[in-house]
């Protein structure tokens, strides 16, 4: 492939912004975006993706700004492909916040079986034979 810059490309470079300089605006950063990348030849529509982030946020998401990366990139805007970008960082970046993820590195880890686990027990015992289930349990101690 040739070395053309692709939209996973700018992506972790604002990611690398941000970790450099956690207190810069996301103004900051999009200003940034542009002066880096005007002049050099605009992402291929057709990779138009970035690293996937459903650790992190939900795909719908992560992906909220590549409709305006792409309308960027249909225009040749650099400033339209950096304010995409910066849809998407701000997503990945506030919704553990301001989600309560139980994997939030702030929170504590809950256990989720424990909601589940009266219904799961019930479920199993009904559509689970007897023996099937004494080789399940077996098998998870081993």
């Amino acid at each position: 492939m040739d070395n053309q810059t692709t939209v996973s490309d700018i992506f972790r470079r604002s990611l690398e912004m941000r970790k450099a300089n956690p207190n810069a605006s996301y103004k900051d950063v999009k200003s940034q975006i542009v002066s880096e990348f005007s002049g050099k030849a605009f992402p291929k529509s057709a990779y138009l993706t970035i690293p996937e982030y459903d650790n992190i946020a939900p795909q719908e998401d992560w992906t909220a700004g590549l409709p305006v990366v792409l309308r960027g990139i249909q225009t040749e805007n650099w400033a339209e492909i950096a304010h995409g970008i910066i849809i998407s960082l701000e997503q990945v970046e506030n919704y553990p916040i301001e989600s309560g993820r139980e994997d939030a590195p702030e929170k504590e880890w809950r256990n989720r079986h424990k909601g589940i686990a009266e219904a799961e027990a019930k479920n199993l015992n009904k559509w689970m034979p007897e023996d099937l289930m004494n080789l399940a349990r077996k098998n998870v101690k081993n």
